[in-house]
């Protein structure tokens, strides 16, 4: 039987540091590629390009991972940019969101994390926050920053009947490491996760042409240290 191929959309960083030369970088986190490798399945890293690159990237692939990363342009979703501070890559949301379309077309199932959960959302319609701090009114940390990033800080709960109630149960703690979150549901997906403070914290549809599952923390962060995060993967690489 042969390996699904997964592809795995890559960030880009303008400058690697002393160490690299300063050299420009395509990248992403070992992490995705070897909980793949170790969930039976063949990583394919997808660098940033042209959008009109995506219809050929998909056919070569059978599932495509969205990985983690910088906010998604407000743009996309009607809105000016509120956050200075925030890092930006208009060209790799255009790419992946060319990515996702083409996926959608070619029926090929999508797992997106954190950014990529919120990039999914966008894309079909809907909208975020642009920083949540303001929202937190509980004790719960969305960037658990200086806490390692394989140990899980807080709860999420699970919707019956999906698929990350099938991964994870009813309830788990899980790691988290960002700013945004999902404001406005996109009319096509449904919120299966979410964290004590109501933050949404998983997403998944089920449907022609869409088959989607995205989770708002990092399995990719953890896939070595929690069963439940490795099991997350090996569920994207043979069962999704």
């Amino acid at each position: 039987m042969e390996r699904p191929i997964i592809g795995i959309a890559a960030n880009e960083i303008s400058d690697a540091g002393e160490t690299l030369y300063h050299l420009p970088v395509s990248y992403t986190p070992a992490g995705y590629v070897r909980a793949v490798q170790n969930a039976g399945g063949i990583p394919l890293v997808l660098p940033v390009g042209a959008p009109e690159l995506a219809k050929e990237y998909i056919n070569h692939i059978d599932k495509l991972i969205l990985a983690g990363g910088q906010n998604v342009s407000p743009k996309l979703y009607g809105e000016m940019n509120l956050v200075e501070e925030a890092a930006l890559f208009e060209e790799r949301d255009q790419f992946e969101l060319a990515l996702i379309k083409e996926a959608m077309i070619q029926n090929k199932p999508i797992f997106a994390v954190c950014r990529g959960m919120q990039l999914v959302n966008v894309a079909l319609g809907g909208s975020l926050f642009q920083e949540i701090s303001h929202l937190n009114s509980s004790k719960i940390s969305h960037m658990q920053v200086p806490v390692p990033r394989e140990i899980p800080t807080h709860k999420i709960q699970t919707e019956a009947g999906s698929m990350l109630r099938e991964i994870y149960g009813e309830e788990t703690k899980v790691n988290s490491f960002h700013f945004q979150a999902v404001k406005t549901l996109a009319e096509e997906l449904q919120v299966t996760a979410y964290s004590e403070d109501g933050v949404i914290e998983g997403i998944e549809c089920r449907g022609p042409g869409k088959i989607i599952l995205g989770v708002q923390w990092h399995p990719d962060f953890a896939y070595d240290y929690l069963e439940q995060e490795m099991a997350a993967f090996k569920y994207v690489v043979k069962e999704l």
